[in-house]
């Protein structure tokens, strides 16, 4: 599905949910800080293991149907940035002259000492379910907490490494090959066509809501989502999932 479809699908839900109360509704705008990683799965595959955190940014919409005072549905959509980062030795493909050299050896991956980093960005559509309570009487702070499935669609997907480095035959850097010099790792690689360009996934947040007037309001919130697809679409380069942690700051109005 192209993006601008998805867009118009999100837009047209928001606007029918607005359309069965008026009065009842609120929209937000948000965003924040992501803390995306890549994990699970196959843990022991020398490719898709060893990733670590990285930041990212989520920012995004979403427009709520208040059915009771403290029970409420929401659908939005949010630009989430995911992937994780190694910062360390770590298995790669050989290609090219590298080919003979891993057949020399009797490997099917080589090992080098470089920085990689996969960045996918989604275009998330929570549905969630909302509970909100009011912490005092007197004081306009309220808490809520909410929990939803979400679908997942991949914008883009970019492999990006750095660095140069010895190429050795094992994790341990005990058997290098024998290479005049370092081979650089510098490079943009498109990985889209590699991975599952659609994801389904389980989205949860807490947090603090500040009413500035009857109809307008500020709010902190943190949380988390978790994909249950596995993002290759190969078995053979390994099996990871993506989700992220996430902080963000909004303002909601309802009308």
């Amino acid at each position: 599905m192209k993006k601008s479809v998805i867009i118009l699908m999100v837009i047209s839900l928001l606007g029918f949910t607005f359309s069965l109360s008026a009065q009842n509704f609120t929209i937000g705008v948000k965003g924040g800080l992501n803390i995306p990683n890549l994990t699970g799965g196959d843990t022991e595959h020398p490719l898709s293991s060893g990733y670590e955190s990285r930041f990212g940014a989520t920012y995004g919409g979403y427009g709520e149907y208040h059915m009771t005072k403290h029970f409420s549905v929401s659908i939005g959509a949010e630009y989430s940035s995911q992937g994780g980062v190694k910062d360390k030795i770590q298995a790669f493909v050989p290609v090219g002259d590298l080919v003979p050299l891993a057949a020399m050896f009797g490997v099917q991956y080589l090992y080098a000492d470089y920085k990689s980093e996969a960045k996918m960005n989604y275009l998330l559509v929570p549905l969630m379910a909302r509970f909100s309570w009011n912490l005092f009487k007197s004081f306009p702070l309220k808490v809520y907490a909410a929990v939803g499935p979400f679908a997942g669609f991949m914008l883009n997907a970019h492999q990006y490494t750095s660095g140069s480095s010895l190429i050795y035959a094992d994790e341990a850097k005990t058997i290098p090959l024998p290479l005049p010099a370092p081979i650089p790792f510098d490079a943009t690689t498109d990985i889209k066509d590699q991975l599952h360009t659609f994801n389904v996934g389980i989205n949860c947040l807490v947090g603090f809501s500040y009413t500035l007037s009857q109809k307008s309001s500020l709010f902190v919130e943190g949380g988390g989502n978790y994909g249950f697809i596995s993002v290759q679409k190969v078995a053979a380069n390994g099996q990871s999932y993506t989700g992220a942690g996430t902080v963000n700051f909004g303002y909601a109005h309802t009308f």
